[in-house]
This record gives C-alpha cells, sequence and structure tokens, in this order.
C-alpha cells in the first residue's frame, strides 16, 4: 500500500519551512553580531599605576660661570701645566710666561751661549698665570713657544656646568626653586641624571614670538661626559600619584562634558555599552579613574589610536608635557 501524496507534499513543505526558519535565524544573528561588531578595537585593562605630571623643556649645557684668563701683559708663553678637562684649584699655576722684554732678552742671551741663557733665567724669573677660582678647564688656547696679547683668552674656566632649560611662559608658574628634575643628553639618551631646579630668570627671550624663560638645572652629580654646548631634554616633575586606577587615555571618549568608556559585551553575542567614568589627574598618556571601573575591569580602545600613543579625540592632551621652543 503506497504513501498518499498529499502526506509526501506535507513533509516536504514542512522540512522546507524548517530550513527557512534556521537560514532567518542565522541571518539575524549575523546582522546583529555585525552591528556589534568589536573590529578596530582592542581590550585593555584598568590597572594600578602612576600618574606623574610633567613638564618638558629643551636645554643647552652651559657653564654656569664661565671665566676666561687673559693675561695682564703680552709675552710669549714658557711652560703650559693643564690639560682640557682639568680640574683646578684657585691659586694653581696654570702656566708660566715670560713678558715681551723678557722674551727679547732670553732670545739674545741664548745667542751668547747656554751659560749667558741659565744666568738671565736665574736673574729674570717667568711669571705665573694662576686660577682665580676652583672649577675645570674648558679650553686651553696656548702651546709653550706661542706669543700673546693682553686681549686673548689663553685658558677659559668653568666652575660647573648646568643645563639651561626654554621653559615656556605658560608653563613658568608651575616651576619652583628646589623642585626635582631629569635631564637626559641627546648624546647620550640612556644616561638619566638626577637634577634640581637651581636658578630661574626674572628677565625673558623671545623667539619666534614666542616667549621662554631661561631655568638653571643643576646635576646631582656631573657626570664625566657631560660637556658645554651638548643639547639637554629636561623633564619637570609637577605632581605624582602612586597606586591609582590607571586606562589609557585613548580609551576614554568625551560627550556633553561627561566622559566614558566602552565595555566589551557579557556575553558572545551581547552588544558593547558605554559606561560613565569620573577621571582624575593625567599624563597625558594614561589617565587616573576615580569611579566607574574597578581593578581588573576591561574596557574597548580604539586600535588605532592605542598604537599611535592618541588621536586627535583624544580628550586628555598632555597639556603639561610642552617642548620649550
Amino acid at each position: 500500500m503506497g504513501i498518499p501524496l498529499r502526506s509526501i507534499r506535507t513533509s516536504y513543505l514542512v522540512t522546507a519551512a524548517g530550513i527557512l526558519s534556521a537560514l532567518a535565524l542565522t541571518a539575524f544573528l549575523l546582522m546583529r553580531n555585525s552591528s556589534n561588531s568589536t573590529d578596530g578595537y582592542e581590550e585593555t585593562k584598568v590597572e594600578r599605576g602612576a600618574i606623574n605630571i610633567e613638564i618638558l623643556a629643551t636645554g643647552v649645557v652651559s657653564p654656569e660661570n664661565r671665566l676666561e684668563i687673559k693675561p695682564p701683559i703680552a709675552g710669549r708663553v714658557e711652560e703650559v701645566l693643564v690639560e682640557e678637562g682639568q680640574e683646578v684649584k684657585k691659586g694653581q699655576v696654570l702656566a708660566r710666561m715670560s713678558s715681551t722684554e723678557r722674551a727679547a732678552l732670553l732670545d739674545a742671551a741664548t745667542a751668547r751661549g747656554p751659560n749667558e741663557l741659565r744666568r738671565w733665567q736665574e736673574f729674570y724669573r717667568p711669571a705665573p698665570i694662576m686660577a682665580p677660582i676652583d672649577g675645570t678647564i674648558i679650553a686651553r688656547n696656548v702651546e709653550p713657544g706661542q706669543s700673546f696679547t693682553t686681549a686673548d683668552a689663553v685658558f677659559v674656566m668653568s666652575d660647573r656646568l648646568t643645563v639651561k632649560a626654554q621653559v615656556d611662559e605658560t608653563d613658568i608658574a608651575e616651576i619652583k626653586l628646589g623642585q626635582r628634575a631629569d635631564i637626559v643628553l641627546d648624546a647620550y639618551p640612556d644616561e638619566h641624571m638626577p637634577s634640581v631646579v637651581d636658578k630661574m630668570a626674572y628677565d625673558a627671550t623671545t623667539v619666534n614670538n614666542v616667549t621662554n624663560y631661561i631655568v638653571d638645572v643643576l646635576p646631582d652629580e656631573t657626570p664625566e661626559f657631560m660637556r658645554s654646548g651638548m643639547t639637554a631634554n629636561v623633564r619637570f616633575l609637577i605632581s605624582s600619584k602612586e597606586g591609582v586606577l590607571t586606562l589609557p587615555t585613548a580609551a576614554v571618549t568625551t560627550k556633553g562634558g561627561k566622559k566614558s568608556v566602552l565595555v566589551p559585551p557579557s556575553g558572545p553575542v551581547g552588544k558593547p555599552t558605554q559606561r560613565e567614568i569620573e577621571v582624575g589627574a593625567s599624563d597625558g598618556r594614561m589617565v587616573e579613574i576615580i569611579s566607574g571601573l574597578s581593578e581588573g575591569d576591561l574596557v574597548l580602545a580604539p586600535q588605532s589610536n592605542r598604537s599611535q600613543g592618541g588621536g586627535t579625540s583624544n580628550p586628555f592632551s598632555p597639556f603639561k608635557t610642552r617642548r620649550g621652543r
């Protein structure tokens, strides 16, 4: 006995309806997931860390006191006793010189023989050139036998090296005497020198319509490789917070004066949601989280912004990290 044709048709219709329903459900889920896609974002975790507010400035290594040593009379150098870079004490003999008259007498005595030369050398002693202060010889401009005038600087000394940093007038109010700083020389980028603000200029300098103030930053210890004229980068520490909840600034958005973050979905087909937060200090790269998130929470941050250190839409531009111009 055969199966009725009507029953076969009904079975086919039921199967087709089931397939269409499954396809429709799959398409709906795909569209929903597509609309809630987190492509272009990556998860980042709220962690405890430090927020350091700093001001950046550039400067040049210079002697705090640069002293040119010029002889009181013209003459000739007989002997040089120091080298560049040598530390000397006040009153130390740097060289011995002959006046023009002594040099002429010695030359004449040399022509008469060694005994005559020795007699005049004993009778007419050379004059010493002495260090007027404690310091370092940073330039030696003469050699034995060289003649000079009273306008020639035979030696140049400095008492100590300092960095003269150019601080923008908008930041100068944040700088105080005795404030801690960090110096890094362009020639030695891996060497950090703990330093202190030693002096601040009262008179401004204007370059390209930008007003700066010169701030003298003194290293705690002057390394041997530090040289006058080197370019330096100075970080002035304004404030610091330790052990606070932090998040990359790229993950925070601002709308209507309120700040929020994008929180990933809780399930495989969930939808990312915006969560309002309260923030505190920011160093331009990281921001302090005061409320709205807990340690270990995950948020979504744009990949492009994070890889570039923050895009133009970053609401926390490094307002305290200006570089002296």
